[in-house]
């Protein structure tokens, strides 16, 4: 194996561990496997130690980050690195705190000297799990300007789409994103700079690594509000295009301290791992903000496609030991049969983005003799409930609410309402929502961008709606029903409707089409397609016009998006008023199964 780290002063170097005939000290520790929590006694103390305090100024990078970094120095912290990266290539980069402060701040120059950013510009940013993603975070972080993370299977439609109802200033990417990236800039005036992480140059982009290697290293962080804009993440809806969901530096900064505190439940003797493609939320979760408050280890595995051979050697290789990843990739650990490996570090799983089914549950535990702890949340907030060591795991439950949104000032701040907003008895089905009066949680998003009114509309009366339904035990424990619209969730992905009907639409095929969820064993639910084609096209043959509107709609729209599953149908059912009734064509659906 080639290690290799970036020595203080940004050169790539070779480890010293290298050429030892040994592996790294920390790789020969193996510590004994535990679900006792290390960061509070039991669930019901929660409530009594989570006490945040959010100051009017707060930024995660000076706060936390350089926090850790003197910890570092003065001798109070692991020997765990903050940053640890490895490939395919058998390549690898650990970085301390200090280390990834000292880049940071390099690559906080670059965007304030070399692009001309200041202070509340906004930065596109599309990279796969390399280490300049993590370094961009960090120097929007320091710099004030807003990141928004963008994932590299967005088509030219939706970058551009991003870009202009962002009016992002500055766009970060690879080579293989830049040609699209070109091709739509014209029609960004707001765009300025486009910065460029390549070995090859291009025209009218910055080369990112030329100029981070330039650049000094001496930079002041900027003083940022508490609720100030510090990211935006497109998220997608039942109508119309996605919407910008804002969040401030403490509502992720501060609140994702539950995450990593508590749920997570990391020290900084830990090494965790999250798989999250870096254009998701979730990563931010738990590839940033999570894991840094509690001083953890960062660990990267850079795989150009998900392989389950991949990620069970790895947790086998490497001191892993605390694990995160979708249901859908837990569906297909098991079928590879992880009892062939030995997991000598890994003492906490966890799972999150959406439900995960109690079979795959007990496989896990039978093949890995570990649980899998469940966490539920959204774009908008952080955690809202989960399951938590020490608690009793019941299957098909995502746990009790975190205590981001338990009780505070007297009041439950999670809870199941009707539609009015009343809250509902123990065991009734109804809406999953946080209070948000008197008090609005600090931990919740601040706004839809430039759309009040779809801000207004997760509102009813004293509470938020999350947009699912659910049911609360009488013990508390939170049971996940479906989603109240029609967005679906499949492994992982968060899949508005709209967006794959207009690309349908386009196809000259289709005169109309409803899309709806489906199950399906391994992602948990897949885009299904209901269509009506028009009069040319309906005595063409099927199963090949499938794969045709397969194909238009996968170039039209992101990838993921695509109907896997397509239904040809005379008619759709619709109301009186003429709009389609999905929730009918989702629960013959799933009647079916």
């Amino acid at each position: 194996m080639r290690v290799f780290r970036f020595g203080s002063r940004g050169l790539l170097t070779k480890s010293s561990v290298l050429n030892s005939g040994r592996p790294p000290p920390c790789l020969s520790a193996v510590r004994t496997k535990t679900s006792s929590p290390k960061n509070f006694t039991d669930y019901s103390s929660l409530s009594l130690i989570y006490r945040p305090r959010v100051p009017a100024l707060f930024n995660f990078a000076r706060d936390l980050l350089d926090f850790w970094e003197e910890k570092e120095k003065a001798g109070k912290k692991s020997s765990q690195p903050a940053f640890w990266w490895v490939n395919d290539d058998n390549e690898e980069i650990r970085w301390s705190f200090e280390e990834l402060g000292f880049h940071s701040r390099k690559l906080a120059n670059v965007l304030t000297e070399e692009c001309g950013l200041v202070r509340g510009d906004r930065v596109f940013l599309v990279l796969p799990r390399v280490p300049e993603w993590w370094l961009v975070n960090i120097a929007c972080l320091r710099t004030g300007t807003v990141l928004i993370p963008g994932t590299s299977q967005l088509t030219a439609r939706d970058v551009l789409h991003r870009l202009q109802v962002s009016e992002a200033k500055c766009v970060i990417t690879d080579e293989s994103m830049a040609p699209l990236l070109e091709a739509v800039s014209p029609q960004c005036p707001a765009l300025t700079t486009k910065l460029l992480l390549s070995s090859k140059g291009r025209p009218g982009w910055g080369d990112l690594t030329a100029l981070i290697r330039s650049a000094s290293a001496d930079h002041v962080c900027v003083d940022t509000r508490s609720d100030e804009p510090m990211t935006i993440f497109f998220t997608s809806g039942t109508t119309g295009s996605p919407k910008m969901t804002q969040h401030s530096h403490c509502s992720y900064g501060l609140g994702l301290t539950v995450n990593g505190r508590y749920w997570l439940d990391l020290t900084d003797s830990d090494v965790f791992w999250n798989t999250s493609d870096t254009g998701w939320a979730k990563s931010a979760w738990s590839s940033v903000f999570a894991p840094w408050t509690q001083g953890a280890c960062v660990f990267v595995h850079h795989m150009p496609r998900f392989s389950t051979h991949t990620v069970l050697k790895t947790l086998s290789s490497f001191p892993i030991s605390t694990f995160c990843t979708a249901p859908t990739a837990y569906r297909m650990l098991v079928q590879e049969d992880p009892s062939r490996f030995q997991f000598q570090a890994l003492e906490h799983c966890l799972s999150a983005g959406e439900p995960i089914n109690p079979e795959v549950m007990s496989k896990w535990r039978e093949l890995t003799g570990l649980d899998i702890y469940e966490g539920y949340g959204q774009t908008e907030t952080v955690l809202i409930a989960g399951t938590f060591k020490g608690m009793e795991i019941r299957p098909g439950s995502f746990g009790k609410a975190s205590p981001a949104y338990d009780v505070q000032w007297l009041f439950l701040w999670f809870q199941v309402v009707d539609e009015e907003g009343n809250i509902v008895p123990q065991g009734t089905e109804g809406n999953l929502a946080i209070r948000v009066k008197p008090h609005k949680p600090f931990s919740l998003f601040t706004e839809y961008t430039g759309e009040p009114e779809k801000t207004a509309e997760c509102y009813c009366g004293d509470f938020y709606l999350t947009g699912d339904r659910g049911v609360m035990d009488r013990d508390g424990y939170l049971w996940f029903v479906g989603r109240a619209d029609d967005v679906i969730l499949s492994a992982g992905y968060r899949i508005g409707p709209f967006e794959v009907e207009n690309a349908l639409i386009e196809h000259d095929a289709v005169a109309e089409s409803a899309v709806v969820s489906s199950p399906d064993p391994v992602r948990g639910e897949v885009v299904k397609a209901f269509v009506v084609l028009t009069p040319e096209y309906r005595s063409k043959e099927q199963s090949g016009l499938i794969r045709e509107l397969q194909t238009h709609v996968k170039k039209v729209t992101a990838p993921y998006k695509y109907p896997r599953k397509i239904e040809f149908v005379d008619q759709l059912p619709k109301t009186v008023s003429g709009k389609i009734r999905r929730v009918e064509l989702r629960k013959k659906e799933w009647e079916q199964s």
